[in-house]
């Protein structure tokens, strides 16, 4: 597989102007053409590798074969494969029809179907976004196209990404823009924000952009890739680390050099953080500890240089955690791969740290002081789960919402059966109640200082992120009901359905299990209520 982007297409004038006559004189097996949304392409080598057999090209042999393409491809993502190699031509007088146009109305962008995208993409009004965030999402949407579409489906059977993915990323300044820090870490990174924005300008809602469209890859394991050390592993150290150590570590990591795990979880301690059992004893001269234990479930532990490890310095409970930063380098910790059922090019692992010697400077923070740590950064990960998790049962309603409006029978297009509008509805209003909690949310984030939005905001998030889950869930499955055969085969139209089906795990367990957020939730919304006077 080639790993590397697809070298862009020559440009429309630059190519032969095609009359469907001459397309019609090449429907053989021995010369066969077929054009798809204006363009001509030399299918005739392509017959007998074809997934669908050749039985199928030669039927649309010589011919327009956007709609039979269109309803058993994703379309973007197998053109950005093989356009390069297979375009002989432009068909003459091609106009694109209106499900492929790209924007419309003054502010809007994407391909206009109803809640295929966020609101704000579709030209409603919304205090939230600038101009600064529409110029981002097009510089997202242009990357993600560019560099992950046509790959993902690759990458998920080799069960991995390309080596250096994450340092392309870092070459294109993206690491730095999801580590929740309020502005851009100008002091960390070499790289301005994307597309003319000022350092001053970044704000939560430019982040989530980012999350948002990586999202539409619908590959949790390759978003885990790009963005998991920065978002979740870093901000300790940017918080907590000293001098020295965040001078070494974060803009390594944010250029894509070095990468990073969090390694808190355990065989037997996941959302209970506090009954950690892995432990850190100091030497008797104070200046090191030795760490044992072992860590599970760890995503990006495979390959990462570094980890920042919870582990056991003093008594039980919460009260006697720490936090260390492990060099992998300097030996002591072994990692090998956890077969997962989603979220298989995330790298998740199984670590092993026997006998690990730390320096005491490598303490992130205060000893017995890390748990402080961990909750500190709870917020920011389970935030980006949300993000993640609402656009990935966006993807499953547009899929099957496409899906339902080409797909025909009994004579009838899917959409023509009350039972699938009803399946599409149901998934629509979750989809936009979710969206819009979501927006409240990060505003909210955005306004708070760091210690009110510990405060008040743990709860809302919990209550979201079980909400969010849920939701992506409920339109993986639905999806899947309309979809039926295409939405259980990985590859062809349904690929992105078949893949969020197995990544929704990986979305509802990590960073607090659907029941744990929902307790945690409502427990903390009624104490804060208690704090502010409610009288119960």
């Amino acid at each position: 597989m080639d790993a590397q982007p697809v070298a862009p297409t020559a440009a429309k004038g630059a190519l032969k102007t095609l009359s469907l006559a001459e397309l019609a004189r090449h429907n053989t097996d021995r010369d066969c053409w077929i054009a798809v949304r204006g363009r001509v392409y030399d299918v005739t080598r392509f017959l007998d590798v074809h997934p669908g057999g050749k039985r199928i090209l030669l039927t649309v042999a010589g011919q327009d074969a956007t709609k039979a393409f269109e309803l058993h491809h994703q379309a973007t993502t197998v053109l950005a494969k093989y356009d390069a190699k297979l375009v002989v031509g432009v068909l003459d007088g091609y106009e694109p029809s209106s499900d492929v146009a790209e924007s419309y109305g003054r502010d809007a962008f994407g391909d206009k179907l109803a809640f295929a995208d966020p609101a704000w993409y579709q030209d409603w009004h919304s205090p939230y976004y600038k101009d600064s965030h529409r110029r981002l999402r097009v510089w997202a949407r242009e990357v993600v196209e560019r560099e992950l579409m046509p790959y993902i489906a690759d990458w998920d059977k080799a069960g991995k990404a390309p080596a250096d993915l994450y340092k392309r990323f870092g070459d294109l300044g993206l690491l730095p823009a999801v580590t929740g820090a309020k502005t851009w870490p100008s002091q960390w990174t070499k790289h301005q924000p994307p597309c003319g924005i000022k350092p001053e300008e970044w704000d939560a809602f430019h982040e989530m952009v980012i999350g948002d469209e990586l999202a539409r890859i619908a590959s949790a394991g390759v978003g885990a890739v790009l963005t998991l050390g920065p978002s979740i592993a870093l901000p300790p150290i940017m918080k907590y680390g000293s001098p020295k150590m965040q001078e070494k570590i974060i803009p390594a990591v944010l250029d894509g050099t070095k990468t990073i795990a969090l390694a808190i979880t355990e065989p037997f301690a996941g959302s209970d953080v506090a009954n950690i059992q892995t432990t850190a004893v100091p030497t008797p001269d104070g200046k090191s500890y030795v760490i044992n234990g072992e860590k599970k479930w760890i995503t990006n532990g495979t390959w990462a240089d570094y980890f920042v490890v919870a582990a056991r310095t003093g008594g039980k409970g919460m009260g006697g955690i720490s936090l260390f930063l492990v060099d992998r380098s300097k030996g002591g910790i072994e990692t090998r791969p956890v077969p997962c059922q989603g979220n298989v090019t995330s790298g998740t692992a199984f670590v092993v740290l026997e006998n690990c010697v730390v320096n005491a400077e490598d303490i992130i923070g205060s000893l017995n002081k890390g748990f402080k740590c961990i909750m500190s950064n709870f917020n920011h990960e389970r935030l980006g789960i949300c993000v993640t998790s609402i656009r990935s049962a966006r993807v499953c309603y547009e899929v099957a919402m496409k899906y339902a409006n080409k797909r025909r029978t009994f004579g009838q297009k899917l959409f023509t059966h009350g039972v699938i509008r009803n399946k599409l509805a149901h998934m629509a209003r979750q989809i936009e109640a979710s969206q819009a909690w979501l927006e409240l949310i990060v505003y909210q984030l955005s306004i708070m200082s760091e210690e009110e939005a510990m405060l008040r905001m743990g709860g809302p998030i919990a209550l979201l992120k079980a909400q969010s889950t849920v939701t992506m869930e409920y339109c993986a499955r639905e999806a899947s009901q309309v979809l039926g055969g295409v939405g259980y085969t990985k590859g062809g139209i349904g690929e992105k359905v078949e893949r969020i089906y197995r990544d929704v795990r990986g979305m509802a367990i990590p960073g607090g299990s659907e029941e744990i957020m929902l307790d945690l939730g409502i427990r903390q919304a009624v104490k804060v209520s208690e704090m502010m006077g409610a009288k119960l």
